[in-house]
């Protein structure tokens, strides 16, 4: 298994090509499912769990990785389906997610797959709103067709760990706290865990979000916006983008914005739960004006803060 993820670090370079490549694994059923490599550190055969009393029901225990005391959520049991009953089968996925560290119970490691955001698509509207899906896509196995769920891990973490979303008291500039209200952002996520927690924070300024659920679509919202003579550099007080969303990644989107002359100006936000080395080159490579990484309320509302500030010194 080690040779599966031997390469991992020299996979990065994807990103940014509105390319990346999966990690397929079983869940002990016939569906295949997929996390995005990029997010994983490596994967083990399961250790000897230490359970906790009174944690969380889908929290099997904490695993000791080289000195490292990581959580183990239960894959299956996180997105609802029944626990896994021989669990000598199994592989830990180690991962790393909006600056913290946890492993997911998995069975069969499958294989790693190269694809574009442009084969990745969204689910479809007919499976409701209690999925744990971010995105589907297919690969050919056996000339046969065959589905890949990829699971929407920030949804699966939230219902696990609790996510404030409370402004602190202190952090508002009261010279200006009147000038957020009716200022526009268009938010670009494929998680609808992601879109609300940073709606249900900046609402409370008065901001009114846009959301868009991939690069793609935000990217027609603001050329259709264009196309009718707005003026969106003024309308839009800035863009937040995720890295990774089906269709097109949020890197793409900075390039596609930074080449059209009516949008080059725009203000974008990489607003990712990758890791912050990185994407700070990526953002430097594309041409975002910050970076920050999910989920920190309070610097996500100093980020918005410190951008209208900018915008009111120009009108003074």
């Amino acid at each position: 298994m080690s040779g599966v993820l031997a390469s991992v670090d020299q996979r990065t370079q994807l990103v940014g090509e509105n390319r990346l490549e999966l990690l397929l694994f079983y869940l002990h059923s016939r569906h295949l499912f997929a996390l995005n490599v990029f997010k994983v550190k490596e994967v083990v055969k399961l250790p000897h769990l230490n359970i906790i009393p009174h944690a969380h029901p889908k929290i099997s225990g904490v695993a000791n990785i080289r000195g490292e005391s990581i959580p183990v959520i239960d894959l299956r049991k996180a997105i609802c389906m029944s626990e896994a009953r021989n669990i000598e089968d199994c592989n830990l996925v180690i991962t790393e997610y909006n600056r913290t560290v946890q492993g997911f119970l998995i069975g069969k490691v499958d294989q790693i797959v190269n694809m574009t955001w442009s084969d990745i698509m969204p689910p479809p509207s007919s499976v409701g709103k209690n999925h744990y899906l971010t995105a589907l896509t297919k690969i050919i196995r056996d000339d046969q067709e065959q589905l890949v769920e990829i699971i929407d891990v920030e949804k699966v973490l939230a219902e696990i760990i609790e996510y404030e979303v409370k402004i602190s008291d202190d952090l508002v500039d009261q010279s200006i706290v009147n000038e957020f209200a009716g200022r526009k952002i268009l938010h670009a996520d494929d998680s609808p865990t992601a879109r609300k927690q940073v709606s249900d924070t900046l609402s409370q300024l008065g901001i009114e979000i846009i959301p868009a659920s991939n690069g793609l679509e935000a990217l027609n919202m603001l050329k259709s916006w264009a196309d009718r003579g707005d003026n969106v550099e003024q309308d839009l007080l800035m863009v937040i983008t995720d890295a990774e969303m089906p269709a097109m990644d949020g890197y793409r989107l900075t390039h596609e914005i930074r080449n059209d002359k009516r949008l080059k100006n725009l203000f974008v936000v990489l607003n990712t739960s990758l890791s912050g080395s990185f994407n700070q080159a990526m953002v430097e490579k594309v041409g975002c004006n910050s970076f920050l990484s999910k989920f920190q309320p309070d610097l996500l509302v100093e980020e918005v803060q410190n951008r209208l500030k900018v915008v009111l010194e120009k009108k003074s």
